[in-house]
Order: C-alpha cells, then structure tokens, then sequence
C-alpha cells in the first residue's frame, strides 16, 4: 500500500465528490495549519486499485458517536483507558491541592464515558 502526501483545500472546508481530491485539482500540500478535524487528507490505493482517504481527526464530529453507550473491544483498550484516567486523575488531584480524591471511581468513569463520546474531558 503507497499513501501520498498530506493535503488539505484552500478552502479549508472539505465539500463536494471526492475525485478532485484524488486527482489533485484542489490540493494545498501539507495538513491543515490548525489541525482541524475533517479537513486533512491523505490518498492511498489498496492493492486491489482501489482509492481511499484518510482524514485527520482531532475530535469527533457530533452524532458520530453514539454518547450513550461505551464499550471497549478488549481487556487491553479498557486497561489503556484507565491508565489514561489515571494520569488525567493525578493532574486533578494536583489542581485540587493534593488530597487524596475518595470520589475518584465516579471521575474515571466520567472520564471514561467523556473520552470515548469526544466530549470535553473532566479538569
């Protein structure tokens, strides 16, 4: 597989078919100087032939996400959550002065459930 390289359009908004994205007519090289989501892409070519894009995404667009349900496809992505948490929860506790959190089940799970839907993160 052979990716090309990163572009974005001189727009900034991505609209219309894909194909002059593929062929180049509407190109600026390099992401979008701000990162934002949806707005960086790279084409790449299976090797079937076929053509694909990847975008860049920084957060998730609303109502791509179902917010109401979490889940976690193995014991190992659940484990990176919560070490996730873990490192966001003692950043907290710093901001808080230090003491120990009693309610910290209730902040991983809200930082869980957050992150998962790309919502803001708990402070």
């Amino acid at each position: 597989m052979e990716v090309s390289s990163t572009f974005h359009d001189d727009a900034g908004v991505y609209a219309g078919p894909d194909e002059p994205y593929l062929f180049g007519r509407v190109r600026v090289s390099g992401p979008d100087p701000e990162h934002r989501s949806y707005r960086s892409f790279a084409p790449f070519t299976d090797p079937d032939g076929n053509g694909w894009l990847f975008q860049e995404l920084t957060h998730r667009a609303p109502g791509r996400v179902d917010t109401g349900a979490t889940t976690f496809t193995s014991s190992a992505d659940l484990a990176a959550a919560l070490r996730r948490a873990e490192a966001a929860h003692g950043e907290h506790e710093k901001r808080t002065g230090g003491q120990r959190d009693e309610d910290w089940p209730d902040w991983y799970a809200e930082y869980l459930i957050r992150e998962q839907a790309g919502k803001d993160l708990p402070l």
